[in-house]
């Protein structure tokens, strides 16, 4: 009988019972349960994770029924951490668990699709001409090319097949190749550890043919500065886990609960422990709820705040002497001791350059290196000395001076044992007047404190004063050294920069808060030797002077000796960056196997210069110049002539790279039977020969071609929105900036603006994100759960994969597969076309090889005739490469020589690979070349894991044996326990598998201790990358003193200047308020994804949304969910209104990458749809990130160079009148 009818049953029997009535023994069917043991029933489970940048790094069972992905579950496989630590399971967080959605959902690309004008225009050429003949005649046809660029982002789509689309990609970059060059071919993709294989196609790509792959770990905002100019290191942090081992915790503008969910749990449990966790948020962040103190500095103050907890602790521990520990530690692994000459200045003077043994008699005996040997004075004997470990002793060392790069506290000269100097105080020849720049505002701009300094003999028989780093970091913080003068704080209640008391007007901090927590801070570190941490995050480093802010806090870790002790240091956490099996990845990814060096471009100067964000600039360099500066020195410069200068000089890399093709460079050179590269420098010491970056509005100049995948640029990252659209793309836009309002550079040639510099736009993606709208071809990726990869975070230190549960759906293709299509038919077309040519490279001086040292004191310009133009040391160096056109393909699919016939490596540590080069012969098998093959995504992961020292355990020895023959100490013992452990794919497909430690980073991957940056460094004695070697609290290149940040300061927000001219511009009878607009990470997405997905827009309102106070919600009659506009003269967007006591005054909170594409309305101030959070955004660059070939200061692709900063940016809210969904039929020609 059916269910139905036996729930009509009257009658039934009777039931008998056990357990005193409490249960019955019943007789009913059963088969109801089916319905669920259905749901979860499937054919298959496979192991795979989400390729998204969020650092979760999260391991899912994919389950598969009838050939259709039904759910995902969390793994629950890791492998075990000690028995005193928590494990990392279960990873996952509401995001990830909605993913399966996408896979079938409407949002899904599942055709190749090409803009419909630009079809019609590239069929109807094709019936009489050859494909580039064809894209030529589109392209250099103003009229037809400006037709498509200009319904850019208006629909418009038709599908296409991949034999057209691949032929017109090819045809469209061999056109771009033969008229301007290959370093037109441009390509966008973030974060290559979430997917690292399908990143390396495209990279690889455009490595082969001469391509340029930009930077994004800047342009994110997500690099912090003061990493590099600190440490030498891009970004080093400790895992999660190592949270736990932590006794004094604080969480300062990072969300953990929320934004990173997986590790919260390490947060929450280390306070069973009794440890105390401090949380610092302007709001009230998730964090906050689980913090034993909250402190709430107004936005964009945290420096301040970390200065004045720094007076304290320099105050109670320091100058009293009062931990032995933190004094050890600063001598053996800070720059405290080193000496810095003294500049005069006025009626005193400033901290200069520090003393180099170049300047002293004799070189004080080092033949090599001199200008880079920092010095120090041995206490035990008052001399002047270089101690091993400085950046001088890494390159090129002279026999009897190898293996001195160590931390040793010994010199280098004889190898005796020495005892640094900290301080002069009783020691000191004078007392020196030295000033230090200050930005508060209510007090001087140069505050002269009293120095003990010493005057030392130079070698030009001139004398000059030096002081420690140490005691003018104490002046510089105004604690009271006992040298009197004025500035100096007599106790915290003085309103004395950098107090307690004088913090309060900027933060509105309590100072007994301040005091309280500095002091517990740094007890805690003193009592359990460095275990005090703090995690940081994108509230602190998205602002302009982020460095600053990073400085500040940093310098609170080094004087409490927590940077390299396990529970301690500097927890930094925005993308998920750590790619940890690097030295494999590298040479797959930028083709190096086959040919170097790569192309590399930092992505923020590229957008700033090509989206012509420049031409709207209005923040003067006398803005942020110190005032110790020289004025006249940067007269009339803007940021655009910085960067400019910064290129030429070889600090950053440039795409395009010269005016002329680089192909005609070395035919005109090899006419002449004359030398490329020297033929190259001449040509442009004369003039005859121009760089692209003096002149970005010249055609010639164009980015030609764009490729964007594993990226939403447009409705994510892109800073400027209105800008990308108006001035690369040529299409509608709502830049309401007049850039006759702008500063006017001096060095780079200003031409009228031009609009739609892009020929090609490129996006691959498994969605149909704001990107894939404004794309010209748009690709169907492979989701998650469809493709073969790789995927590593930084917060744990497992590598597990990407895997394929079903066949990519419909037409789509894997990043891999779809990059080898293309090459394919570009060999088919360039290759008879481009044939063999001979390509000009310029690179950077570059971190972690001899390059960085490049001028040692005040940098000299070849241009301005100051110097010659020298390549690697006063230019960009300067390399031929050969490119056959004819082999694209073959290169792509086969792994080259190069690795087998001269070396591989990574952050300055190379060994020798033949030995792995055969094992991945005999695992992948052999091409038609004679080459490895790298047909399959596998193959190629197999490349990653079999020559990465994280991934091989023969490979980890033989890197570690390279970096001890450079500090002449033996670091080998640190892998020989995993020496014959060998991860391959299949591995790490049954489970999720730890990294083997290496010497490319500075933890250990050990049973005994978590991995925490700085770890080896401390423990194996092994130098930071920097000048000293050493932690750096000082800077001393130039235009980090010229610009006033030599020392750690407090620098308030910069003033963008984009609210005036828009206030009553267009009012709408409601009343308008200015709030400082923020960003932060989202609960309801990963950057941009899931955004759209069904089950988060269920749990969210459903669309953009920015949040207000209570208060300035009442000054401008807002009330909950009304739809309010929110404009500057970069653009304006709509969204709904969030009112919360949570958020405080003068803030507004927009969350990240809301895209326009769901719920929208139009926009009152343009009348056209309103647009995303960058539609309010500008980039603006920073002159000290663009310094180069200086130490750790060099550039390095994603390590250092200019930040895609946005935080400083203040908007104009009011409520909407009317609410326009711009709705109606199609008006003038179809897309």
């Amino acid at each position: 009988m059916s269910h139905f009818l036996d729930r009509l049953k009257f009658l039934s029997k009777t039931r008998d019972t056990f357990a005193n009535g409490h249960g019955a023994v019943v007789n009913e069917d059963r088969k109801w349960e089916d319905g669920y043991r259905n749901r979860w029933a499937h054919d298959k489970e496979v192991r795979s994770t989400h390729g998204v940048n969020c650092t979760g790094s999260c391991s899912w069972r994919i389950f598969v029924k009838n050939g259709l992905i039904t759910w995902e579950v969390q793994q629950t496989d890791y492998p075990r951490t000690r028995p005193d630590l928590p494990n990392h399971e279960p990873r996952g967080c509401p995001r990830g668990a909605s993913y399966s959605w996408y896979v079938y959902s409407a949002q899904r690309v599942k055709y190749p699709m090409i803009r419909g004008r630009l079809a019609r225009m590239w069929r109807e050429a094709r019936k009489t001409l050859d494909p580039i003949a064809a894209w030529a005649s589109i392209v250099e046809d103003p009229a037809k090319s400006a037709s498509y660029k200009s319904v850019r982002g208006q629909g418009g789509f038709v599908r296409t097949g991949w034999d057209e689309v691949t032929e017109l990609i090819a045809a469209s970059n061999a056109h771009t190749i033969k008229n301007y060059g290959p370093d037109r071919v441009i390509g966008f993709s973030p974060i290559p550890a979430m997917s690292m294989v399908s990143y390396a196609a495209g990279a690889r790509y455009l490595g082969l043919i001469g391509g340029v792959p930009l930077s994004f770990y800047d342009w994110y905002c997500d690099l912090p500065p003061a990493s590099p100019q600190v440490w030498g290191e891009q970004t080093d942090v400790p895992e999660s886990a190592d949270w736990y081992n932590s006794t004094y915790l604080m969480v300062w503008g990072s969300n953990v609960p929320m934004t990173r969910t997986p590790d919260a749990h390490f947060y929450t449990e280390v306070r069973y422990k009794g440890t105390k966790t401090v949380a610092v948020s302007s709001d009230f962040g998730e964090m906050v709820k689980f913090g034993d103190l909250w402190m709430a500095p107004k936005q964009g103050t945290d420096a301040a705040l970390a200065m004045a907890m720094g007076h304290v602790v320099l105050n109670e521990f320091h100058k009293t002497g009062a931990s032995d520990y933190f004094r050890d530690y600063g001598k053996q692994y800070t720059d405290f001791p080193m000496l810095v000459t003294l500049r005069a200045k006025g009626d005193g003077f400033v901290a200069d350059h520090f003393l180099r043994a170049s300047q002293l008699p004799d070189n004080l005996g080092e033949a090599k290196n001199p200008d880079w040997k920092t010095v120090l004075i041995d206490a035990t004997t008052g001399a002047l000395t270089v101690p091993n470990g400085t950046i001088g002793s890494r390159w090129n060392e002279s026999e009897g001076r190898k293996g001195k790069w160590n931390l040793e506290m010994k010199n280098v000269a004889d190898g005796g044992e020495i005892e640094p100097q900290l301080s002069l105080k009783g020691a000191h020849d004078e007392v020196a007047s030295v000033g230090f720049d200050y930005f508060g505002g209510e007090a001087e701009d140069l505050l002269f404190r009293n120095v003990p300094a010493k005057r030392v003999q130079l070698a030009d028989g001139s004398t000059v004063l030096v002081a420690t780093v140490y005691d003018l970091l104490l002046a510089n913080y105004g604690v009271d050294n006992g040298m009197g003068g004025a500035n100096v704080a007599t106790s915290y209640a003085d309103d004395v920069p950098y107090t307690p008391a004088w913090q309060v007007k900027h933060t509105g901090v309590p100072a007994i808060d301040v005091e309280t927590v500095a002091r517990e801070f740094a007890q805690n570190a003193h009592d359990t030797h460095g275990k005090s941490m703090v995690i940081v995050g994108a509230a602190l480093n998205h602002w302009f002077h982020n460095d600053m802010t990073y400085r500040g806090i940093i310098n609170l870790l080094m004087m409490c000796g927590c940077v390299g002790q396990s529970g301690g240091g500097w927890a930094h956490y925005v993308g998920q960056e750590k790619l940890r099996p690097q030295p494999g990845w590298t040479p797959l990814a930028f083709a190096l196997d086959w040919q170097r060096p790569a192309r590399q471009m930092n992505g923020t100067s590229f957008f700033y210069a090509h989206t012509s964000q420049w031409r709207h600039e209005q923040l003067s360099v006398s803005e942020i110049l110190g005032p110790s500066a020289n004025v006249d020195a940067y007269k009339d410069m803007s940021l655009i002539d910085f960067n400019a200068k910064a290129e030429r000089m070889g600090w950053l890399p440039s795409a395009p790279q010269l005016e002329t093709n680089p192909f005609d460079v070395v035919r005109q050179a090899e006419a002449l039977g004359r030398n490329p590269v020297e033929f190259a420098a001449e040509q442009l010491k004369s003039g005859a020969l121009n760089m692209s970056c003096d002149d970005p509005d010249n055609p010639k100049n164009f980015p030609r071609s764009l490729f964007v995948w594993r990226s939403n640029l447009l409705g994510s990252s892109g800073k400027g929105h209105e800008y990308f659209l108006k001035y690369l793309l040529g299409t509608q836009n709502a830049v309401f900036s007049d850039e006759n309002d702008a500063i006017t550079p001096s060095e780079i040639k200003v031409r009228p603006a031009a609009e739609g510099k892009l020929d090609l736009l490129t996006v691959l993606d498994f969605r149909m994100s704001t990107t894939c709208l404004y794309g010209d071809i748009v690709l169907p990726t492979a989701t998650w759960y469809e493709k073969d990869d790789l995927n590593t975070s930084d917060m744990h230190p497992f590598i597990h994969p990407l895997s394929e549960a079903v066949q990519p759906l419909w037409q789509s293709k894997t990043d891999w597969e779809i990059y080898k299509a293309i090459a394919k038919k570009f060999t088919e077309i360039a290759g008879p076309y481009l044939g063999v040519q001979k390509d000009l490279v310029l690179t950077p001086l570059m971190h972690d090889s001899p390059g960085e040292m490049g001028q040692p004191f005040a940098p000299k310009d070849w241009k301005k005739g100051e110097c010659e133009l020298i390549p690697g040391k006063t230019a960009p160096n300067m390399t031929v490469v050969e490119r056959d056109y004819n082999r694209i393909y073959e290169k792509f699919t086969t792994i080259g020589p190069l690795l087998k016939n001269v070396n591989n490596g990574g952050k300055g540590i190379f060994w020798q690979t033949g030995s792995e080069i055969d094992e991945l012969a005999a695992l992948n098998g052999v091409a038609a070349n004679g080459q490895p093959k790298l047909e399959t995504a596998i193959d190629a992961a197999e490349m990653i894991l079999t020559l990465a020292p994280e991934t091989n355990g023969h490979v980890s020895v033989k890197s570690w044996a390279a970096l001890s023959e450079v500090t002449g100490r033996d670091h080998t013992h640190l892998a020989v326990g995993r020496e014959h452990d060998k991860i391959r794919f299949r591995d790490v497909q049954a489970q999720p598998r730890k990294i083997i430690s290496s010497p490319t980073w500075s933890g250990l991957e050990s049973e005994e201790v978590s991995y925490n940056a700085g770890y080896t460094n401390v423990h194996e004695m092994i130098p930071w990358r920097t000048l000293t070697g050493r932690q750096q609290f000082y800077q001393d290149h130039r235009w980090m003193l010229d610009f006033g940040e030599g020392f750690a300061v407090y620098k308030p927000a910069i003033d963008l200047k984009t609210v005036a001219p828009m206030l009553g511009r267009k009012p709408n009878g409601e009343e308008e308020i200015v709030l400082n607009f923020i960003t932060p990470h989202q609960k309801w997405g990963i950057h941009s994804t899931y955004s759209d997905n069904l089950r988060m827009l269920t749990l969210s309102r459903g669309g953009p949304h920015v949040w207000l106070s209570e208060i300035d919600a009442k000054k401008a009659g807002i009330e909950d969910n009304d739809w309010i506009e929110v404009f500057n003269v970069n653009g304006t967007l709509t969204a709904r209104a969030v009112v919360s006591q949570r958020v405080p005054e003068g803030m507004t909170l927009m969350y990240h990458a809301q895209e326009k594409i769901i719920n929208v309305p139009g926009a009152e101030q343009s009348g056209k749809r309103g647009g995303i959070h960058n539609s309010v955004t500008r980039t603006v660059i920073k002159p000290t990130h663009m310094i180069g070939g200086y130490a750790q200061q060099a550039y390095g692709f994603n390590y250092y160079g200019t930040v895609g900063a946005n935080r400083d940016e203040f908007v104009i809210i009011r409520k909407m009148k009317n609410v326009d969904w711009l709705e109606g039929p199609l008006q003038g020609e179809k897309a």
